[in-house]
C-alpha cells in the first residue's frame, strides 16, 4: 500500500519530515523569526519598487523607492544574523549620483546579496508546510480511525442479527402487534371524524403533556384556544377544515366571525391533516420489552380515552407479549428478519462479517497506536 493510501504510512511520514528539519535547522533557528521577517521586508521593496526604478524618465519613482527601502533598512538591528547581506542588496540598488539610473541588472544582484537571508524565509516555509501536511496527515488518520469504528459497530450489529434464532416463531409478537395497529388506526380515523374538534384537541394536548412515550406533537396554542372558546369547535376536525375553505361571504353563513376561523385553520392546515394513528402505533420490530411495557401502559391511558373494547383488548395482547419469557428471542428473530438483506445472511453463513469485524478491529487498533506515538499538532 502507498503512503497516499495508507493514513499510518503518510502520518509517519509527515512527522518524520517535520521531526528532520526541527531537529536539523540550516540556519539560526534562534532567530528565524526575526531574519525571515527581514528578508520579506526587503524582498518586497524590491519587488514593488523595481519597474519604476528602473524608468530612467522615472526620477520620481527612484527617489520613492530608495526612502521607502531606507526606512526598512532603518528598522532592520544592526547585530541581525546576515544583516551583512541585507546592506550589501542595498549597496547594490543605489546610485553613485541623482544623475545615474538603476538597472534590471542591479536588482537580480541584490536579490542574489540577500541568498543567505532568503535561507531563513526557505526555511520558515517549509517548516510552515512540513507542519501543514503532518496537521493533515494526524487529521487524516483520526478520521479513518473514526470510519473504522462506524464499520465496526456496522459490523457488530450485523454479527448481533446473524446470532438471533431465525427460526423462532415471530407470528407471536407479530399477531397482537399488526392487530393493535389495525384497531387503533381504525378508533382514530372514527375520532378523528365524528368527535368535536374541541374533544381531539383536548386529548392530543393531554397526551402530549402527561405521555411522552405516546410521542404527540401539542396543538398549536392559538388554534387550541380557538376551538375551546368558538361555537366552531363543536365541529368535526374534517368540517373545520372545509370551512376553512370556504370564502368569508358563503362562510359568514354558518359562523360568527369567519376571518378569524380561516385564520386560526388554515394555518394550522398542516397540523390538523397530519392528524393520524402513527403515534399510538407499534412500530414492528418492537422495542425492547421493558420500553414496549411501559408505552403500552402509556398508549392504554391515552387510547382508552376514545377506541372502544376490541382496541384496548388488542393493546393487552401487545403488553402480556413483552411480558413473555421468550420475548427478547422473539424480537432478536424480529428485527434480524426485518433488518437482514440476503446478502447480509450469505456474508454471515460464508464467515465474510466475522474475518471483515476482525480486520476492522486491528486496523482500528493500528490506527489508534500510530496516534498515540504522535503528538496532536
Amino acid at each position: 500500500m502507498s503512503t497516499s493510501e495508507d493514513p499510518v504510512a503518510a502520518l509517519e511520514a509527515a512527522h518524520g519530515d517535520l521531526e528532520a528539519l526541527e531537529a536539523n535547522p540550516p540556519v539560526d533557528a534562534d532567530h528565524l523569526e526575526e531574519v525571515a521577517d527581514a528578508y520579506e521586508a526587503v524582498a518586497e521593496v524590491l519587488d514593488g519598487w523595481e519597474e519604476r526604478a528602473t524608468d530612467w524618465d522615472d526620477f520620481q519613482g527612484y527617489v520613492e523607492f530608495r526612502d521607502d527601502l531606507s526606512e526598512t533598512m532603518s528598522a532592520i538591528p544592526e547585530d541581525l544574523p546576515e544583516s551583512e547581506s541585507l546592506v550589501e542588496a542595498d549597496r547594490h540598488v543605489k546610485t553613485a549620483s541623482p544623475t545615474e539610473s538603476l538597472r534590471t541588472a542591479d536588482f537580480e544582484a541584490a536579490r542574489e546579496a540577500l541568498a543567505p537571508a532568503r535561507a531563513y524565509a526557505d526555511y520558515r516555509e517549509d517548516l510552515a508546510d512540513a507542519r501543514r501536511r503532518y496537521r493533515e496527515a494526524y487529521r487524516a488518520a483520526k478520521r479513518r480511525r473514526r470510519e473504522f469504528a462506524d464499520r465496526i459497530a456496522e459490523l457488530e450489529r450485523l454479527q448481533r442479527l446473524g446470532d438471533a434464532d431465525l427460526d423462532a416463531p415471530i407470528d407471536d409478537l407479530r399477531g397482537p402487534v399488526s392487530e393493535y395497529n389495525d384497531a387503533v388506526s381504525d378508533a382514530v380515523a372514527t375520532f378523528r371524524s365524528e368527535a368535536s374538534a374541541r374533544e381531539v384537541l383536548g386529548l392530543l394536548e393531554t397526551a402530549a403533556a402527561d405521555y411522552p412515550l405516546v410521542d404527540v406533537a401539542a396543538p398549536p396554542d392559538r388554534l387550541l384556544a380557538y376551538v375551546r372558546e368558538a361555537p366552531a369547535g363543536e365541529l368535526t376536525v374534517p368540517a373545520l377544515l372545509e370551512y376553512a375553505d370556504y370564502s368569508e361571504s358563503k362562510l359568514a353563513h354558518y359562523v360568527d366571525d369567519p376571518g378569524l376561523l380561516k385564520r386560526r385553520v388554515a394555518t394550522n392546515r398542516t397540523y390538523l391533516d397530519g392528524l393520524d394513528a402513527a403515534p399510538f402505533r407499534v412500530e414492528w420490530p418492537p422495542p425492547a420489552a421493558e420500553t414496549l411495557r411501559f408505552r403500552t401502559d402509556e398508549l392504554l391511558s391515552v387510547v382508552g380515552r376514545f377506541a372502544g373494547e376490541r382496541t384496548t383488548r388488542a393493546l393487552r395482547s401487545v403488553r402480556a407479549a413483552a411480558r413473555r419469557d421468550d420475548y427478547r428471542r422473539l424480537r432478536d428473530a424480529a428485527v434480524a428478519a426485518s433488518r437482514l438483506s440476503d446478502a447480509d445472511r450469505e456474508r454471515l453463513a460464508a464467515g465474510t462479517v466475522a474475518e471483515d469485524l476482525s480486520a476492522a478491529r486491528e486496523e482500528r487498533e493500528r490506527l489508534a497506536e500510530a496516534l498515540a506515538r504522535h503528538p496532536e499538532p
